[in-house]
């Protein structure tokens, strides 16, 4: 909470009350007041001032805690022990908790990653913000995109900051309303499998608590606040890029996307040029799906001819006349590593371009 808020309010309080009006924080120290002088001073006693019900005269002054006994962020204190003095320093509190909830309601942390990752804030702003709430620009953080399959319910959220209970190092931050991203500090040194350990987490307890489906897309380590919306989109990239390539499964982390992501950012005229002059005998859509079927088990083996006939069960042989006919119908020899590898991603640019509808059937 930036002081400036608390002075600009009590600034104004000064003519119509003439009483010296202030604010401390809850170890005593002045942190705002209409008599600047005492900025910086300690007020002796303040800091008991929870003990003694939230309200006390105490050196000289009325003081009353913002926030209330069992929250107590600050306290104003007002010139005098008298009636006025009291009613003014009730007055007085009422106005700075509002000025201090409509602050923190526009620019507390949360706020500010909100903003950093939906891309609602400017580069320049981003570390005047961050100075303010002391919110280290630093830090390793992970990224998290939790999208809600079929049913939705608003209550995940709720749910999910009670999974994550630190609010200044972890945010949980409803986007739409089937999303909701996760945004958190991890160790420096955190690698794939603990987000995936996080992931899973999540998953299992929005499945067993609240019977929600999900798919998690996670996007690669933030080191820097400034790397938090590119962190984001790779998070949501990573759930477009498995719905094409890998639509069984429900979390998915960007850094393992593999060949996928790449195709993903290609241009769709580019990747039917590219499907035309791999396939120029004939045209991907000729193979029948059985065809393609041998060659999906045959690529899941590692191109190994004998595990892929024992999984289909055929004799070798007839597997090796049918990657031979392959080979006549698409000029593409699937036993060559480097032919199957222009095969595999010939099949991959034709998924991406049928989920884009881009390929008449």
């Amino acid at each position: 909470m930036s002081t400036r808020i608390f002075q600009g309010t009590i600034i104004q309080m000064k003519e119509a009350t003439g009483r010296v009006i202030g604010v401390t924080d809850m170890s005593g120290n002045v942190v705002a007041s209409t008599e600047l002088s005492i900025i910086g001073t300690t007020i002796p006693g303040a800091a008991l001032l929870a003990e003694r019900g939230g309200e006390a005269a105490i050196a000289g002054r009325t003081m009353r805690l913002i926030g209330g006994v069992q929250r107590p962020d600050y306290a104003v204190f007002v010139e005098g022990t008298d009636n006025e003095a009291h009613s003014l320093c009730i007055m007085a509190t009422i106005a700075l908790a509002e000025a201090k909830t409509y602050y923190e309601e526009r620019h507390d942390r949360a706020a500010l990653v909100k903003s950093i990752i939906t891309d609602n804030i400017l580069p320049g702003d981003v570390y005047v913000h961050a100075k303010e709430l002391n919110f280290s620009a630093d830090t390793t953080r992970a990224v998290y995109l939790i999208r809600q399959i079929g049913r939705a319910d608003v209550a995940v959220v709720e749910f999910l900051q009670r999974m994550f209970p630190e609010r200044q190092r972890d945010f949980v931050i409803s986007i739409s309303e089937t999303d909701v991203a996760v945004v958190r500090e991890v160790a420096a040194s955190a690698e794939a499998a603990d987000l995936l350990k996080v992931a899973e987490r999540i998953q299992r307890a929005l499945s067993d608590e609240m019977n929600i489906k999900t798919v998690i897309g996670i996007g690669s380590t933030a080191k820097h606040i400034r790397e938090l919306a590119d962190r984001y989109k790779e998070a949501q990239n990573a759930i477009e890029v498995g719905k094409i390539f890998d639509p069984e499964q429900t979390i998915l982390n960007y850094e393992s996307l593999g060949i996928g992501r790449l195709i993903y950012q290609l241009p769709t005229t580019l990747c039917e040029m590219f499907l035309s002059e791999v396939f120029q005998k004939n045209p991907i859509d000729e193979l029948d799906d059985e065809t393609l079927a041998i060659i999906n088990k045959f690529f899941d083996n590692s191109l190994n001819i004998s595990e892929t006939s024992r999984k289909l069960f055929v004799h070798r042989n007839t597997l090796v006349y049918r990657l031979g006919k392959i080979k006549k119908q698409t000029g593409l020899d699937l036993r060559e590593f480097d032919q199957a590898i222009v095969f595999k991603v010939a099949l991959m640019v034709k998924q991406y371009l049928t989920s884009k509808n881009i390929l008449a059937e």
